[in-house]
């Protein structure tokens, strides 16, 4: 093998829930491994004796996200790839077949047209804002129940308290100033960061958490996304029983902040109130007619990180 070859070797990975079928281009190598800690290693492992120029693996929720650290880990190119984008060059070509060889084939063969840029994963980064929040909620708890003493507890004591307050927002400002620190030392999540914060009622808390616990953001489709923090409703069918439709399941931590963003979004942006009003002028109620705007507001969210694109209103239109 010359050098040159080396240099264009580019490998196309199509993630399953227990299985990873990986192709190697132009070599025409083909092979699959369970989707787990071993299968993952072997991967690996078999890759690196090519030396690819590039890898990439199409988004499928946190499927792929094993696979994309241990690359990192291994010093090799990873790319995550927006499923969307696969089906529109699978389109362009004429691709119409379907099998999980066809799918590391066309995948590969995306890599090697279009040569999209290496995604900046960083799992520790990741591993860290989300450990900066689980701190950020517990002083945030502490500092609810020491202004809740002050209403139960005499005026002597009003001092100790407040002396706690000034500790405890200080310490909430430090965790503030670690996670914004964090965000702007890489650029791919500085760019999302700033697209998801341009929706009025979103503020930092919300993104972090979206950033931290749902890294898919954008490379999903609305439905999926909805599921992923359960807020998409589910069925209760059975033969002439209809049960009413609930949600289940999902992120309750992204959920329960973005439920609280969900409070004031109703106050300052347009689209989230008149949604909340026409739902409980219809006869909902008001949790669900929530619930609505909270499934509305992630998939208006997924589609403006898929697409790159700042706050409009007209964004309501995309469903």
């Amino acid at each position: 093998m010359n050098a040159k070859t080396n240099q264009n070797i580019t490998v196309g990975v199509d993630t399953g829930k227990t299985q990873l079928d990986i192709y190697i281009r132009p070599l025409d190598i083909y092979f699959s491994v369970p989707n787990d800690d071993e299968g993952i290693k072997k991967a690996i492992k078999e890759i690196k004796k090519h030396r690819p120029k590039r890898i990439l693996i199409e988004a499928t929720g946190r499927l792929e996200f094993a696979f994309a650290v241990a690359c990192k880990k291994a010093n090799l190119s990873i790319s995550i790839i927006n499923p969307a984008h696969i089906k529109k060059f699978a389109g362009a070509i004429g691709r119409l077949a379907k099998t999980d060889k066809l799918d590391a084939q066309l995948i590969a063969h995306y890599g090697e047209a279009i040569q999209p840029a290496e995604s900046e994963l960083r799992p520790d980064t990741m591993q860290l804002m989300s450990d900066l929040l689980s701190r950020r909620k517990q002083l945030m708890t502490m500092q609810t129940m020491e202004k809740n003493r002050l209403t139960i507890l005499p005026k002597t004591l009003h001092k100790s308290i407040n002396v706690m307050l000034k500790i405890l927002m200080r310490e909430i400002e430090k965790i503030d100033t670690l996670m914004n620190d964090t965000i702007e030392a890489c650029p791919e999540y500085q760019t999302k960061n700033t697209i998801i914060q341009s929706m009025p009622g979103v503020g930092k808390v919300v993104s972090f958490s979206l950033l931290s616990n749902m890294p898919e953001l954008g490379y999903i489709t609305n439905k999926q996304a909805a599921s992923l923090i359960g807020v998409a409703p589910i069925n209760r069918e059975s033969g002439a029983y209809q049960g009413q439709r609930r949600i289940k399941g999902g992120r309750h931590q992204i959920r329960t902040v973005m439920y609280m963003a969900m409070m004031s979004a109703m106050q300052c942006n347009p689209v989230f109130k008149s949604t909340y009003q026409r739902l409980v002028e219809q006869g909902k109620p008001k949790k669900v007619a929530i619930i609505a705007c909270l499934r509305k507001m992630i998939v208006i969210l997924n589609s403006m990180v898929r697409d790159g694109v700042m706050w409009d209103e007209n964004m309501v239109k995309i469903q």
